[in-house]
């Protein structure tokens, strides 16, 4: 018997050897000692390996070109987090030039020499940004602001000898400007003092003596000023008090100092392309015939042209315009997608800018005006796949419950799958930005590989309409945006190949608020939700958000002091309507988010636990108000994945 069962024992451990070997050589994913994870299963080896070339998407946008040479200064990633990377010619090699373990946000060459560049960077995703040069004869950095501050990096001045930036070192919410020559860190001086937190450098004028900023209020009104270089006395030239508020973006001076080039919507609906006389203050209209959005523009150096980008429908559209005769001149057609960062080069003839669509991740061009030669920079990798096949975005309208046409764009899966299809809704932040046709990264595994339906509507409140339709959602009608998604909803049981029973609701910053307003609002209509740094009640998020950034939400949120508005924001705060959700829910956040804190994240965890719903929750504790590290990004698509499947 003794035997038979040492027989037994040893007959059993061979035959279990296999699948032993197999599991240790193929334990599950650790999600790292910088995650905290709760109610998360073990995530498989076989399913990272499955994702895996869905997580080896890269992306690539211009920061600076060089004053002299046609070189340029490009942000990518290779390891972990994007860094800065110096590209001499176009598709030439990426040579990375940072290397930190926090994510590098742009650069800017000095502009007359370009020997050295100034580039930010914070800590784990604080936004605390500092600012340091980098000298490229030698690669030594040079820390140029207080270390512990929020900094803006800066404008540099025509003669290239001084940088002027914001920061909140005087009173942590105040963002003055500050004036600095970055060869001489001690000459760092406070230039002008401002309150609050929406101020922002914009232009030099020609002769470097003034300088243009712009006071944000809101997406629906901002102000230009003036200050004086040497003295920093301020002189407000866009005048405040009007009937109607008004938006100012961004700002060039003209070559010969008289004017500044910017962008508007006074008395118009949507945002036009202006001159401003600086004597007389009077406005000269340059796009009047173009009724969308014009989102970028710049001057070429010599004056003589305008490249600017309108926003038609969510497409990016690229014109051209000669400045002495006001026409537009014809430009090669681009493919469609969006075009961000239009960069003149100082030679006047090359035009850079990043642009990205559904089947091309974002990349870096150039557009040689004299020639309209169209030259491609970069070509970031996409992990082997064949981006040819990837759905294109399909733009949809529907009737919300004041028969007003709110509108959105849908991927379909491939015709491979058959049946109706689930759906993820995906609901943009903001609550001011606006969904447009983009690459998806590692969503489109959820359309080519499971089959999933993606929808990403823009509800009242989105930029890309019109400044009414901007409006719509403010103060006491913030819930008339989540009832366009209860609108959406009657869409899809119209379609014939979604399927109404299998919806999925998520979105980050402000999207997540609209996902848990959709949970709680149409919890017997959804299968699920994921709530991505979201705001699960106004009163807290406003109590604690940053001090700089405090008064700036209060326009569009309303002010939890006034104690009639508190009520209301406490009515419609996910958090005190949680026991409504009872779907499955996934909380994602991260431990330094500045804009929403993690207390917003830990106390919907803590109540939908109650409504003995299944609860994932997970926490990064380098991270802020979304995730920046692949180690961190990968590991939230697995988890995501595992969620998707199981309860979509």
């Amino acid at each position: 018997m003794r035997f038979f069962s040492k027989f037994f024992i040893t007959f059993i451990a061979v035959l279990l050897l296999p699948i032993l070997m197999v599991s240790a050589q193929n334990p599950p994913v650790n999600p790292g000692e910088n995650l905290v994870t709760e109610g998360i299963p073990q995530i498989p080896a076989s399913l990272a390996e499955s994702v895996n070339r869905y997580t080896q998407f890269r992306a690539a946008s211009l920061a600076s070109w060089h004053p002299q040479r046609r070189e340029m200064l490009i942000s990518t990633r290779f390891a972990d987090v994007p860094q800065i990377h110096l590209v001499k010619f176009p598709l030439g090699s990426r040579k990375q030039l940072t290397f930190f373990p926090e994510r590098v946000g742009g650069g800017s060459f000095q502009p007359t020499e370009g020997n050295y560049f100034i580039f930010s960077k914070d800590t784990s995703g604080n936004e605390f940004n500092q600012n340091y040069r980098y000298d490229l004869a030698t690669g030594e950095i040079t820390l140029l602001t207080d270390g512990k501050s929020k900094n803006s990096r800066g404008v540099w001045s025509n003669k290239g000898d001084r940088t002027i930036y914001t920061s909140t070192r005087r009173t942590g919410k105040d963002n003055d400007f500050y004036i600095i020559n970055p060869q001489n860190p001690q000459s760092d001086r406070l230039l002008t003092q401002v309150e609050g937190g929406g101020w922002g450098g914009i232009d030099w004028s020609p002769s470097d003596r003034q300088f243009l900023a712009q006071e944000y209020i809101s997406a629906n009104e901002s102000y230009l000023w003036l200050i004086d270089t040497q003295s920093g006395e301020k002189k407000l030239i866009t005048p405040k008090g009007g009937k109607e508020k008004v938006a100012y973006y961004g700002g060039v001076f003209s070559k010969d100092g008289k004017g500044l080039y910017v962008i508007s919507d006074r008395d118009f609906e949507f945002s036009r392309l202006a001159y401003i006389d600086l004597a007389t203050i009077q406005h000269t209209y340059l796009t009047s015939h173009i009724p969308w959005n014009v989102e970028d523009f710049d001057l070429s150096d010599d004056g003589k042209h305008i490249a600017f980008v309108t926003n038609e429908d969510g497409a990016s559209v690229l014109h051209l315009l000669d400045t002495a005769t006001g026409k537009e001149k014809p430009l090669p057609k681009l493919p469609v997608g969006n075009i961000y960062g239009v960069s003149w080069h100082r030679n006047n003839q090359d035009l850079g800018f990043t642009l990205v669509s559904s089947r091309t991740p974002a990349d870096v061009y150039s557009l040689n005006i004299v020639t309209n030669k169209i030259e491609r920079w970069t070509e970031s990798e996409t992990g082997g796949l064949n981006t040819e096949n990837f759905p294109e975005a399909q733009l949809i309208r529907w009737q919300s419950f004041d028969n007003r046409t709110i509108s959105g764009f849908l991927y379909r899966p491939p015709a491979k799958f058959t049946g109706k299809r689930p759906v993820i809704i995906n609901i943009h932040g903001g609550p001011e930005a606006q969904s447009r046709p983009s690459f998806l990264g590692q969503s489109n595994y959820y359309l080519n590989e499971l089959g999933v339906a993606i929808l990403y509507p823009n509800v009242r409140g989105s930029s890309g309409y019109g400044k009414t339709f901007l409006q719509l959602d403010n103060g006491y009608k913030r819930e008339d945006s989540v009832k366009d998604i209860g609108a959406l909803l009657d869409w899809i049981a119209t379609q014939p190949d979604l399927d109404k029973d299998r919806i999925l609701v998520t979105g980050g910053s402000y999207g997540g608020y609209m996902s848990l307003a959709v949970a709680t609002k149409y919890s017997d209509r959804i299968r699920a939700s994921i709530d991505i740094v979201g705001i699960s009640n106004f009163v807290t998020f406003l109590e604690k958000t940053e001090g700089y950034r405090r008064d700036l939400r209060r326009v569009e949120y309303g002010d939890e002091r006034d104690p009639k508005m508190r009520e209301f924001l406490l009515k419609i705060s996910p958090v005190n309507n949680a026991s409504r959700i009872q779907k499955p829910l996934f909380v994602i956040h991260g431990q330094n988010d500045p804009r929403v804190p993690l207390n917003e994240a830990e106390q919907i965890v803590a109540t939908v636990k109650k409504n003995q719903v299944p609860v994932w929750y997970l926490m990064a504790k380098d991270e802020g108000h979304g995730f920046s590290k692949k180690k961190n990004i990968d590991f939230q698509f697995y988890a995501t994945v595992m969620f998707i499947k199981e309860f979509l």
